[in-house]
């Protein structure tokens, strides 16, 4: 086909977007191209740079995407009326079974937001998985279901934790052990670092 193909998707950055998750998932981002992609869409090239101008472009907005759809995993259950420890262990676990499912991508969005284009959009929701873990320690703190100190340094250690196991576990380095048992060692070794001192455990 000609790069003299008319224009004709009603939502061309949508599909450009959905065709290369797909692909990303599938193959790799090094099997990745713009212009692969407008073929396959039976547009030109010219169309498809209208929306992205080039891979990194698109890349940059596929990691938008993915934070996007990971944060509002977790925010749905941050906002449930369940008691903090139950939300904090539920949305750890979340976070781990969609590195698991979508290990290629998760690469991608903490890999392209370190990219020297990163775009302010991506910098700023790449920070919002940690800043909202931030908000709701702080606020548990309030109510007395998580040790004292500082919110920030609590969330950023809580973090790793459950970020350090879906990379041993996208990374095949869990020696056998399933990704669910060791999520679950994770995010209990986890809590017990911030549950209040004098609490019971169950």
């Amino acid at each position: 086909m000609s790069e003299g193909r008319p224009y004709h998707h009603g939502n061309l950055r949508a599909e450009l977007l959905r065709r290369a998750w797909d692909i990303i998932e599938r193959e790799g981002v090094e099997n990745l191209s713009l212009r692969a992609l407008a073929r396959e869409l039976g547009v030109s090239h010219g169309a498809s740079a209208r929306h992205f101008k080039d891979k990194q472009a698109l890349l940059d907005a596929l990691a938008v995407t993915g934070f996007e759809q990971l944060n509002q995993i977790l925010a749905e259950i941050y906002t449930t009326t369940e008691p903090f420890e139950a939300r904090f262990k539920a949305a750890a676990l979340a976070y781990v079974q969609f590195a698991v499912t979508h290990p290629r991508i998760l690469r991608l969005m903490y890999a392209t937001k370190h990219h020297p284009d990163a775009s302010g959009a991506l910098r700023k929701i790449s920070c919002s998985t940690l800043q909202t873990l931030t908000t709701t320690i702080a606020a548990a703190q309030h109510s007395g279901e998580v040790q004292a100190g500082d919110p920030k340094h609590i969330a950023l250690v809580a973090f790793a934790n459950f970020h350090g196991v879906a990379t041993l576990a996208t990374d095949d380095l869990l020696e056998g052990m399933s990704w669910q048992d060791a999520a679950a060692l994770a995010i209990q070794f986890a809590w017990q670092g911030i549950a209040p001192a004098n609490r019971e455990e169950k």
